[in-house]
Formats: structure tokens, sequence, C-alpha cells
């Protein structure tokens, strides 16, 4: 299993070994000692999801409040998605950017995503089906969402005529949810990941 650390710090992406022939594959599509290792604490498993949507469809960006907020660890099981990460923590140095990982059922990735920072995917084919472990289970009165079109994020989702929710789409710019105090605060996130470590 190769784990290596993104552009964004707390975002990583999983490539592990495939298993295969004539019958089929195997793989570990999760370590928990390994993960661990790279992002410095153990992911605790309170709620599994799976996601499954049509060719085009946008959904995010999602963010929690820290603390607790939601790790989550991604897989596409079906189909290939584009995934997408965006650092929300006012304060970091790579504040307001993103990154992108193409999750399908060949290469077969993951990506882990630390409580704080924001999550969307565009759906790349039909049927494309995420699969995801969070680290604390759903709160909707701590979940927020930032508008996927902002055009100060820029983000290059690869669909013609993107599908996004109603929720989506009347969610507030980045600078917006910035003025409002809605965002993470990076060094609040630091210590929140300080504090896993001594679990």
């Amino acid at each position: 299993m190769k784990i290596r650390e993104l552009g964004i710090s707390g975002a990583f992406e999983v490539t592990s070994p495939q298993h295969g022939d004539s019958r089929g594959l195997f793989m570990e599509w999760y370590r928990f000692d390994r993960l661990a290792e790279a992002v410095g604490h153990p992911l605790r498993l309170a709620q599994g999801n799976l996601s499954v949507s049509a060719q085009g469809v946008v959904r995010g960006i999602h963010f929690a409040d820290v603390p607790p907020s939601q790790a989550k660890y991604v897989t596409c099981v079906r189909g290939a998605v584009l995934d997408v990460i965006v650092d929300l923590r006012v304060g970091s140095p790579t504040f307001g950017q993103w990154e992108g990982v193409r999750l399908d059922d060949v290469d077969r990735r993951a990506v882990y995503i630390s409580e704080g920072l924001g999550h969307g995917f565009c759906a790349l084919s039909d049927d494309a089906t995420l699969s995801y472990i969070c680290s604390e289970t759903f709160n909707p009165s701590a979940e927020h969402a930032i508008n996927p079109l902002d055009p100060d994020l820029a983000i290059e989702w690869p669909a013609e005529a993107p599908i996004f929710s109603d929720r989506d789409k009347a969610a507030p710019s980045l600078a917006e949810a910035k003025a409002s105090g809605l965002l993470p605060d990076y060094a609040a996130c630091q210590e929140f990941y300080a504090s896993l470590r001594t679990v």
C-alpha cells in the first residue's frame, strides 16, 4: 500500500496493490495501521456511506464544524469520479486551493480527507458509486457547503453541463463563508489533529 500526501496538508492518496487471476481479484483497500502511520493518528470508524450518481452529477463542496468535523476515507467501487479536496481552513498556507484525484474501479485508489477540508466530486460515468467511511456520524446542524461554481475556487469540473442539488447551488461563496465566520480555523484544526494523536 502506497500512501502519499497531496499538495494540501491533511489530504492523502492511497494506492493499494491488486492481486488478480482468472477468478477475479483481491485487495486491501483500507489498513488502519498504514493510514495511522501516514496521518499521525488512527481513523475512528463511526459511519459508512454509499453514494450513487449519474454522469455529470457534482456533489459538494461539503465540510463540517471542527471539532469534531468528519474525516473521510473515500473510494470508488463502480465507475469513475473526479474527487475534489478543497482547503477551507482559514490561515492555512494552501487556503482556497483545490486538488483533484481520479477514483475509479480500475486503479481503485482511495483518498483520505482530514477534518476541516472541503470535499466534493464529479461523476464521470453513470452509476458512479462511492463508498466512504467517516470518523463521526452525520450531524446536520454542523454540516455546511461552499458553492462548487465559486469563481474564486475555479474548480475545473469535468462535465459539460454539471448537475447540482439545490442546496449546493444556493451555497455561499468561499469569501461569503469566510466573512460570516463559517469556515474552520487552521490553527484550531492543527490543535484538533494533535489531540487525536494522544487518543
